[in-house]
């Protein structure tokens, strides 16, 4: 396995810390590590080097799902204590605090798929952004099982397209375990508890190319900016302006990746007027510049 994918690979399961602060994991910009397309491994290869426990933890930029497929275990989602068993879909979004616990012997999958692809992937009008949004365990059919059997399979190989299939596979495993979500009960509370942080996404969706300040985004949600930075920690660990950032980071490195055009025309786009100011914003956040981070990422696909 080569280093950047041992990145990842390391990243996504992590060893209990020894205090009780929630950690937030994240791979873009904060080791120099790059994802692949997807990243594929087994519940039981993290499991058996941390006794089959993990403490509550969160990814700042990486969105799980598990698949149980023998075995039993327990898992904590914001708070809510799940129970585990066969042919069980775990739904861990971006952000969202998840701890575990395993049975040991317990057999399965994780697939870990980046925010970037996310935004490559869902379009608004189809609604699977706010289903995905809520941490929930749901059942796994069997094309939910085949579609996870697949990408582990492509993921382990080096054949030509494997980017491309590793894509189009993760997009449908996306959009069947956004209907098995859409179809259960929702939870009471579950909504009103993230609404306002919510609203403050939808704006942030609307105004993110315009580089709105908390400020303006407190204005417009009838907040102050304290109040709203409280609300965004609560909900992700990170201050409202951190967020901000974050988005205009996640739209650069998404065109950096789906799309050949000059860095030039990304940093007019996502509304710089000077291309240098954006590359030093982008290292600043990334720890690479807009070139490096291309060019790395497709040296690894």
């Amino acid at each position: 396995m080569d280093r950047n994918r041992l990145g990842l690979y390391d990243s996504n399961m992590i060893e209990p810390p020894a205090n009780r602060t929630i950690r937030t994991y994240n791979l873009f910009g904060e080791a120099g590590d790059l994802p692949d397309v997807v990243h594929c491994e087994t519940i039981a290869a993290r499991s058996v080097l941390h006794g089959w426990e993990f403490a509550p933890h969160r990814h700042a930029r990486l969105h799980q799902f598990l698949l149980i497929e023998r075995g039993a275990g327990q898992a904590t989602l914001e708070g809510r204590i799940h129970a585990l068993r066969p042919m069980r879909v775990v739904n861990v979004p971006v952000g969202d605090v998840h701890g575990f616990t395993f049975k040991p012997g317990t057999q399965g999958w994780v697939v870990t798929i980046a925010a970037e692809m996310l935004d490559e992937v869902l379009t608004p009008s189809e609604g699977l952004r706010r289903v995905l949004a809520h941490p929930a365990v749901v059942r796994a059919t069997a094309q939910i099982r085949s579609t996870m059997e697949q990408i582990f399979a492509e993921f382990a190989g080096r054949h030509f397209a494997r980017a491309h299939i590793l894509r189009a596979l993760s997009t449908a495993l996306i959009g069947l375990v956004a209907r098995e979500l859409a179809g259960r009960r929702p939870v009471p509370g579950g909504l009103a508890k993230s609404d306002l942080f919510q609203r403050f996404e939808a704006l942030l969706e609307q105004h993110f190319l315009q580089h709105w300040t908390v400020a303006d985004y407190a204005a417009a949600l009838s907040i102050t900016s304290t109040h709203l930075s409280r609300v965004t920690r609560a909900a992700t660990g990170h201050a409202a302006s951190h967020l901000i950032l974050d988005r205009v980071i996640r739209e650069a490195r998404r065109n950096l990746v789906y799309t050949n055009l000059p860095v030039s025309t990304i940093a007019y786009a996502l509304g710089f007027d000077d291309p240098a100011y954006f590359s030093r914003v982008f290292s600043g956040a990334t720890g690479a510049s807009p070139r490096s981070f291309r060019d790395k990422i497709h040296s690894d696909a």
